[in-house]
Parts: structure tokens; C-alpha cells; sequence
């Protein structure tokens, strides 16, 4: 399966226009990090991956957001755009599975600066033999390079990991796992919540943090009756989004350095 749609998540969440406006701008998705918007930036790594041919830009006003440095959007034939309805994993069901968007899908978010192809790749090779997948990295990963960052840690009995924005839909099944995240959608932030729909003992484990991550995605797999898999990334940009100005000013280091990395490496 190396022929794979991107879903490119550059919608607003409530709140996030007053981040957008703090930089003049009407959209969260166009704020620049190192000169470049999200948007375009975000596109660019999903066009240079070598498994996928396609984009689709999943947004309120789709065509709106395709301005300034992201204008290049409208015009490259891999790319097209999709208004979504509401709520995001209602969004991604519709359009998931589609002519614009035919399985194996990708899923990842307009906020995801740091995205690098080898990061979506890692995640395609890991979803192999699943219906669906979902990213995610260990703390020690993240802290070790950037402890200044703040997450959101899903506590396990074998670690604590936070998401990468990076979900891979592979087969038309996942589609229940999407529908099941749409029931939850409003608790995005509350793991537990998440628990309570798999019964009260993995509630319990969940609380009492005596389940390890893949015996909860095993469990998760047999109730909603499809193949779950869990990606481990060795990256810690891959946790690393852009929700406020902390987030933009750590990301802007990074790529400065990744410039100055390249730079050394050229005169070498």
C-alpha cells in the first residue's frame, strides 16, 4: 500500500482564532514559523514523502486558507480541498474512503511544523497489517531534547506517551475507530474518559495506571472489532504542535537549527 491519501487537518478549534489574530492573521493554519506558513510547510513534507500522491485539505473554508505563500495550494494537481462539517472525526468519516480521499489515509494537522517525511514513513511501515494506527512518542523521548516543551502525558504502566498528530487509516474498518473517536471527541484531553467505554476493568487499570499501552490498544481492538496498532516514533519533534506562542517560538529554534545542521554539513 504505498499509494496513500493525506488528510491535511487546517480547521479551527474554538479558541485558536485568538492565536491567529494575535499575528494578524484569520487562520491558525497560516501563522509563519520561520517565514513560511504552517500550511504550506506541513504540505510540502506531505508531498515529499515517497507513499503519498495526494492531499486533501479538510478545513471550514478550505479555499479561503490557500493564500500568501500557501497560494501554491490551489494550483498543484496532488492537492484538493474538502469544507468539513462538524467536528473533526465526523469530518474525516465523511471523506475518508472517498474518490477525493480513497483508502490507505494518513491523517495529520496543519499545526504539525516540525513534520518530517521520515515520520510519516515510519508510521506507514508501522501500520502494516492494521486497520488503523496512531502515532505517539515516549516522554523520555521528548524531555531528553526538549524538556522546555509542554504535552499532554497519556499514563501507562510502561511509559508515558503523548500523540503525534499522525493517524493512519488503512483499511475501510477504520472507520469504526473513527466513529468511536467522534463519541469522545469533546474529552480529547481526559485518557480516562476514554477508558470508561471499554468497561469498568479497564477503567480501573486505566486509573490505577496497571495497564501497559499495547495490552490497552489490544483491548481497544477486540471491542470495536478491528486491528488497533500503536506507533512508537524515536522522534521527539513529532510531539511537538503548534497551539500558542511558546510552541511557535520552540519550533522556530528547531528549524533554525535543523538550517544551520545543513549549512554545516554543506561546507563540510
Amino acid at each position: 500500500m504505498s499509494d496513500w491519501t493525506a488528510i491535511l487537518l487546517a480547521g479551527q478549534r474554538p479558541g485558536e482564532n485568538d492565536f491567529a489574530a494575535a499575528y494578524g492573521l484569520k487562520a491558525k493554519a497560516l501563522i509563519p514559523v520561520a517565514g513560511e506558513a504552517m500550511l504550506s510547510r506541513v504540505a510540502r513534507t506531505l508531498l515529499a514523502c515517497p507513499s503519498v500522491v495526494r492531499i486533501v485539505v479538510l478545513a471550514q473554508e478550505p479555499r479561503a486558507l490557500f493564500t500568501g505563500d500557501a497560494a501554491w495550494l490551489a494550483d498543484d494537481p496532488h492537492v484538493s480541498a474538502a469544507a468539513g462539517g462538524e467536528g473533526i472525526s465526523a469530518s474525516i468519516g465523511a471523506i475518508a474512503g472517498s474518490d477525493a480521499a480513497p483508502y490507505p489515509v494518513l491523517v495529520t494537522t496543519a499545526d504539525h511544523p516540525l513534520l518530517r517525511p521520515e515520520m510519516v514513513e515510519a508510521v506507514i511501515a508501522g501500520s502494516n497489517g492494521s486497520d488503523a494506527a496512531f502515532a505517539l512518542v515516549e516522554r523520555s523521548v521528548v524531555e531528553q531534547v526538549h524538556p522546555e516543551t509542554k504535552r499532554t502525558w497519556i499514563k501507562f504502566s510502561d511509559g508515558h506517551y503523548t500523540g503525534a498528530n499522525l493517524f493512519a487509516l488503512a483499511t475501510p474498518a477504520s472507520g469504526r475507530a473513527v466513529s468511536f473517536w467522534s463519541r469522545v471527541e469533546r474529552d480529547r484531553k481526559k485518557a480516562l474518559k476514554l477508558l470508561t467505554f471499554f468497561g469498568p476493568g479497564i477503567f480501573l487499570r486505566g486509573l490505577t495506571r496497571t495497564i501497559s499501552l499495547d495490552s490497552a490498544v489490544a483491548k481497544a481492538s477486540a471491542k470495536l472489532g478491528l486491528t488497533v496498532k500503536a506507533v512508537r516514533l524515536p522522534f521527539p519533534e513529532a510531539a511537538i504542535d503548534v497551539d500558542k506562542p511558546a510552541d511557535l517560538e520552540l519550533a522556530e529554534q528547531i528549524i533554525a537549527t535543523r538550517a544551520e545542521g545543513r549549512l554545516s554539513q554543506g561546507h563540510g
